[in-house]
Formats: C-alpha cells, structure tokens, sequence
C-alpha cells in the first residue's frame, strides 16, 4: 500500500480566500497601468529596503542609509558581522531569479549565500538539535536533527505537487522553515527569501515588493501569528498575516491609490532617471529659480509620495539626492 503524499498541517480559512481575491486584482491593476515596466534602479532600491528590513528582523541594527552605504562601498560605523550580513543578503537576494524554489539544492545553496562566513555549516543541515529564543524565552524547540532531511524532502515534494494558490504555498514554506528550523543560524530570512522566491516565480512584480518592511513594522503581529502557528500545529495564523502584509505592500503599487499629480510633478518624476541631487533636477528641468522648484516641483512630489530622499533623517544634507518611489514609478 502506497503512502500517502506529505501535506503540512494548514486550513484554507475564507479570510484567505478573499485576500488571495484582493491581491489578484491588485496585481491585475498594477499590470494595466502604462509604463509599468520597472526602472533597474527602483528596483534596486527596493531590493535594499528588502534587505535591511529582512536583517533588521534578525536584530541586524544598520538602519537604510547604512545599509544603502554599505553597498555602495562607503566605510560606516558598524559591526563587522552587520556589514558581513548586509553584503551576504544582498548576494542572495541578487541571485534568487536563478534558483528553482523546489529544489533542495537550491534552498542550501541559498544559505550559503546568506551565511556565508557567518556561520561553520553554511549551506549544510544542522546535525545537532536547536531551540529558537526570544529574549530569554524559549518558544520553539526544533525537530530533532537527524529527521531535517526527511522533512525538508517531504516539504519540497508538496511544494511542487500542490495545486494550491503560491500565496498560500508561499507562506506556508515561510512558516515550515521556521518551524523545521533545517539550519543552525539564518532560518528567517532564508524563509522570507523562499517566500519571494516563489511569489516571483508567479507574478515577478514580487521580485520588487519589500514585503520585508511591512513584516518590520508589524515585527510584534509577526510574533504572534508565529507563536499562534505553533499553538495550533498549523501554519494558518502566520499565512493570514503574511497575506495581509502583501496586501499592505501592494497598496503602494496599486494605480488607484497614486495621488493625481499636477504637470510640474509630473515633469519632475519623468526628469528624475537615478538617484539625483537638486542642482542636477533643476538642471534636468532648464529651472533657475530655486525656490519655485521646491514649492511647484519638489515639495509637492514629497508630500504626494512619488519622490522620496536617500537620506530622510538629513533633509538638508549636503549630500542628498531624490529618487522615486514605486508610486512615482507608474507616472513615467
């Protein structure tokens, strides 16, 4: 008698149903929109916020300027295992269009991006047991290692065989992760990496949503759902908080929450193509009157969302250029 296939333990509840309903339209509208095609350097300023959300989580304390420093190549001041996280991460996440997020290889060879020189085993299976702390609380204690294998093969099998929705799969992998815990250290963040891994082998728009950084904001809502996930034996409490989070992000993306923008800001955004600092926005526009550019250009496209600073704790840095968000992206 034939086993029967694995299929971890969660519940498709109707909340799921109506936001996997809502994401699909938004997604649907964003891709309606014109001139939607992704700037490179958008997308690499979201990749950034991905990133320092994701380590900021972990308890990596470089804040986005630093982060955005870090890889620009800049000395900052910071923990050599911080600056060591930040390159790792952005390896990572530099590679994830290469990886098949249904093969094991892949999710080991994922890890040893994003640990390397960090941890010993890198890339390899724990081969001793592990219990996961917060503050001095144990909350989860692991399976024991020598079924991580076992486990992980069975977790994969499903992944590629289940004909449920990838929002659904998506965070039902971040949480299984979690819970077999197959690495000694980095176990987090490799499950929100294989969450967007797999999201963007589905709609590669997620490629570019720092879903990461509503997780940060909700850091405490995160807890919980995954505190609730083990009291339950389920992953459904952290898949309804994962979805929410999308929803939230997508809001940012989605064409009908975009401010209607007068034609100064709209030549403003068209002008902007890097990241660029006022006197070379002034210049992109033929403007010569500083202050009507920041009151009929600048300001507004600020306050609307559609343009926002590298450094946002500096407003009057010397060193401060603007560059478009995703919302200003939709207007080019």
């Amino acid at each position: 008698m034939m086993s029967k296939p694995y299929t971890p333990p969660y519940i498709v509840t109707p909340n799921m149903v109506r936001l996997v309903e809502i994401i699909g339209e938004s997604i649907g509208r964003i891709s309606m929109a014109p001139n939607i095609s992704i700037k490179p350097h958008l997308r690499r300023n979201n990749q950034i916020k991905t990133i320092q959300a994701s380590l900021n989580i972990e308890g990596n304390t470089l804040n986005l300027e630093q982060v955005t420093a870090v890889l620009e190549g800049k000395r900052i001041l910071g923990s050599a295992r911080e600056i060591q996280e930040v390159y790792n991460a952005f390896t990572a996440y530099d590679r994830i269009e290469d990886w098949n997020p249904c093969h094991v290889s892949h999710l080991c060879e994922a890890h040893g991006k994003m640990m390397k020189g960090l941890e010993e085993n890198c890339g390899k299976f724990r081969s001793t047991g592990v219990g996961i702390h917060r503050k001095s609380e144990i909350v989860h204690i692991a399976p024991p290692a020598k079924k991580v294998p076992d486990l992980i093969n069975d977790l994969f099998g499903w992944l590629k065989n289940s004909p449920d929705h990838p929002l659904i799969k998506g965070a039902v992998m971040h949480y299984e992760l979690e819970f077999i815990h197959p690495f000694m250290d980095g176990n987090g963040r490799i499950g929100r990496l294989w969450n967007t891994l797999i999201l963007g082998k589905w709609k590669p728009l997620f490629y570019l949503l720092p879903v990461e950084s509503v997780i940060r904001d909700r850091q405490k809502k995160y807890y919980e759902a995954l505190k609730n996930s083990d009291a339950k034996g389920e992953s459904t409490p952290l898949v309804e908080f994962l979805l929410e989070a999308i929803h939230f992000a997508l809001k940012e993306l989605t064409p009908q929450v975009t401010p209607q923008a007068t034609p100064q800001v709209e030549k403003l955004v068209k002008a902007i193509t890097q990241e660029m600092n006022r006197v070379q926005l002034m210049e992109a526009l033929s403007l010569k009157d500083r202050k009507y550019f920041s009151t009929a250009y600048l300001q507004p496209a600020l306050k609307a969302g559609l343009v926002e600073m590298t450094i946002p704790k500096k407003p009057r840095s010397s060193n401060q250029k603007y560059r478009l968000t995703n919302k200003g992206s939709l207007l080019r």
